[in-house]
């Protein structure tokens, strides 16, 4: 009996999985805790005494709940909404191949709502001056909402939202953003990239130059409003580093490096995929992953090497999870009854 129970269960688990994408979901977690590090570091610098003394467990398990709900809850929302057109271009979804139902979608979209939402009230609970902590967990979720359902079918203020998203996930666990350099880049970086493989996988509404030139002028003006609310805002900001919060300082060289770096691979991904649309496919997933490597090495350059390698092993993980995602399901695959279809002559 329990043989034939543990394929029952693998092929139920495993669209759940798909559905919210939890291979990925290291990345965000890389994002907060990179942001928790930064935090508990400009407690240090002010009141002196040890890193990891600034840091409860009850905040990391809270962030990291913040971190898997907000993000199982956007990309289930997204294929819920895009069920429809998925059965065209993507029938091997769950919902469109019928793995999983609609109604077990929306039950999970809304515990994983329910699950950010209560990592959100814990960790304002347990953590000094992130009284707005909740607050962003609502306006992020508000945001996938809006992107989910209106702004992804307006190019240009879809790709800018998913950069928001970034932007503002980060900025959950330091609502006060003791280096804004780091939500800022998580902010750009995604935006770009995606706008890239949008474009290089030939997606509908087709890009046109109107388009680029909207994203491009919204992210300048993104980035300038940040930058300029804080310089604006710099005396009534407690500072985190010495030269304060937009002083551009040694730390912020791994971080350039590391983006140089991305623009090399991209180069390199285009020029070795077989095809424009598996260049976009390949980028984004490398995109994304390379997220972890900006939130390593700004807390190397800021925090320590040993805690900016801890956050890199969430690299080699989500690597993993995704390579066991795609072993996972072609097993299930192979493991199912052949059908035959009658072809009449």
């Amino acid at each position: 009996m329990i043989l034939f129970a543990v394929p029952s269960f693998s092929q139920r688990l495993l669209p759940v999985l798909q559905l919210t994408r939890m291979a990925l979901v290291f990345t965000a977690l890389a994002d907060s805790g990179c942001e928790l590090m930064l935090w508990a570091k400009q407690r240090m610098w002010m009141n002196g005494g040890v890193l990891w003394d600034k840091l409860d467990p009850k905040q990391c398990i809270a962030l990291a709940l913040v971190s898997i709900g907000l993000y199982g809850f956007g990309m289930s929302l997204n294929d819920i909404i895009d069920r429809r057109r998925d059965r065209q271009i993507s029938p091997q979804r769950p919902l469109p191949s019928g793995r999983i139902g609609l109604g077990t979608a929306h039950v999970v979209c809304a515990l994983l709502a329910l699950l950010a939402l209560f990592g959100g009230e814990i960790y304002k609970a347990v953590t000094p001056d992130a009284g707005l902590s909740l607050w962003l967990v609502v306006f992020t979720g508000a945001l996938i909402v809006f992107y989910d359902f209106a702004a992804k079918y307006l190019v240009p203020l879809g790709l800018l939202s998913l950069g928001l998203i970034r932007f503002f996930h980060a900025a959950i666990a330091a609502p006060k953003l003791p280096v804004l350099w780091h939500p800022l880049l998580l902010m750009n970086h995604v935006t770009i990239v995606s706008t890239l493989a949008y474009y290089w996988e030939h997606k509908r509404p087709a890009l046109r130059r109107t388009h680029w030139w909207s994203m491009v002028a919204g992210l300048v003006l993104l980035d300038v409003l940040a930058v300029g609310l804080i310089w604006w805002r710099r005396h009534n900001v407690r500072v985190a580093f010495p030269g304060g919060i937009l002083t551009i300082r040694p730390g912020l060289i791994g971080p350039a490096a590391a983006a140089i770096a991305f623009a090399v691979i991209a180069v390199w991904i285009r020029r070795r995929s077989a095809n424009s649309r598996a260049a976009g496919q390949a980028l984004m997933l490398t995109g994304l992953m390379w997220l972890i490597v900006y939130d390593a090495s700004f807390v190397v350059g800021f925090v320590g090497i040993p805690e900016g390698i801890m956050i890199l092993m969430f690299l080699p993980v989500t690597y993993c999870a995704v390579i066991i995602m795609r072993w996972w399901s072609k097993m299930i695959l192979l493991s199912q009854r052949p059908e035959f279809k009658r072809v009449e002559t």
